[in-house]
């Protein structure tokens, strides 16, 4: 039976004890079913862009700890610097449209997703959750506000609501909204069906990112305090 508490981190606890045990048999079967896609996707990486073949990078994660989340390749190495000389953007760590550190393997990633595929292995170990907000990097995170914070009463998720519903076309505002919205309404059913929206919106065209201007002013504010 559910509890009557507003948020649903401690709602149906019957459900989160599937939830969990689920995320990890289905992540072990899908590494085990898709192995011949990974190392296929592992090689194009190698022979389009060299090493590495995975970004390895921090992320926030529930309770405010920090993990290493794996992806394929998509951007040149060192792709914060490589911006920052070419003037691409004032975001550090967003994108724009047409972004020249964009590989051409990470073209096809960023249409379809299929660089999030390693973070199944974050899913197994329990870092990560199949459906769940998107973790953002600790330079980010560091600066959440109380409302902002709530993302972090959940493990983050390979895919979420906001992949489905806008994904990098929506701003940080919205983004929040979304998150605050999940997890008050969450329940297993609704991330069953986030799962088969994720797969419905496969190969559709890349999105037009928006500029983040949460991101500029944080890295402005961290450059004052240097």
């Amino acid at each position: 039976m559910a509890t009557s508490d507003r948020s649903g981190v401690q709602r149906h606890p019957a459900q989160r004890v599937l939830k969990w045990l689920g995320d990890r048999v289905v992540a072990a079967v899908l590494l085990v079913v898709l192995s011949p896609v990974l190392l296929a996707l592992a090689a194009w990486v190698l022979i389009d862009a060299g090493r590495p073949v995975l970004f390895v990078q921090r992320r926030t994660g529930k309770g405010g700890r920090e993990f290493p989340m794996l992806k394929f390749r998509s951007m040149v190495n060192d792709a914060v610097r490589v911006g920052q000389e070419l003037g691409v953007t004032d975001d550090p760590h967003g994108v724009v449209k047409d972004d020249p550190r964009i590989t051409r393997s990470g073209r096809f990633f960023r249409r379809t997703s299929l660089d999030e595929l390693p973070q199944l292995f974050n899913v197994l170990v329990g870092q990560m959750s199949l459906v769940g907000p998107r973790p953002d990097i600790p330079e980010q995170s560091v600066h959440y506000s109380a409302a902002d914070r709530r993302r972090l009463e959940v493990l983050p998720g390979v895919t979420g609501y906001s992949q489905v519903h806008g994904r990098d076309e929506i701003e940080w505002p919205e983004r929040i909204r979304q998150d605050a919205h999940y997890i008050d309404t969450w329940n297993l059913w609704n991330d069953v069906k986030l799962v088969f929206q994720t797969v419905g919106v496969f190969g559709r065209g890349e999105p037009d990112p928006v500029l983040d201007t949460h991101n500029i002013e944080r890295a402005r504010e961290d450059t004052a305090v240097d």
